[in-house]
């Protein structure tokens, strides 16, 4: 059974930081591309950033320097270092796995930016 478990969520201070960590356990970690996305209420699911196993990664031009996707497979854990945070990062966050047509969401956590 393949679980991606997020946390790290919370409400936050803008130009504040966050970290959110998945853990993700039923699939070979180490194969996958992991994702970050975000879905604010009443908008769609975007992608926020991605890794692939040999660790690239790819970010959305919104949050290009402010936040950093890195993996320790050693901990089947993907993090997302958000720093700088604006009202516009307010969403519930969710991660992903990715690997030959085989995907995976997590149950998502929720990051609030407001003073």
């Amino acid at each position: 059974q393949v679980q991606l478990v997020e946390s790290g969520g919370g409400l936050v201070q803008p130009g504040g930081s966050l970290r959110l960590s998945c853990a993700a356990s039923g699939i070979f970690f180490r194969l996958y591309t992991m994702g970050w996305y975000r879905q604010a209420p009443g908008k769609q699911r975007d992608l926020v950033a991605v890794i692939t196993s040999g660790g690239s990664t790819n970010y959305a031009e919104s949050v290009k320097g402010r936040f950093t996707i890195s993996r320790d497979n050693a901990k089947n854990t993907v993090y997302l270092q958000m720093n700088s945070l604006k009202p516009e990062d307010t969403a519930v966050y969710y991660c992903s796995a990715d690997r030959s047509g085989n995907f995976y969401w997590g149950q998502g956590t929720q990051v609030t930016v407001s003073s």
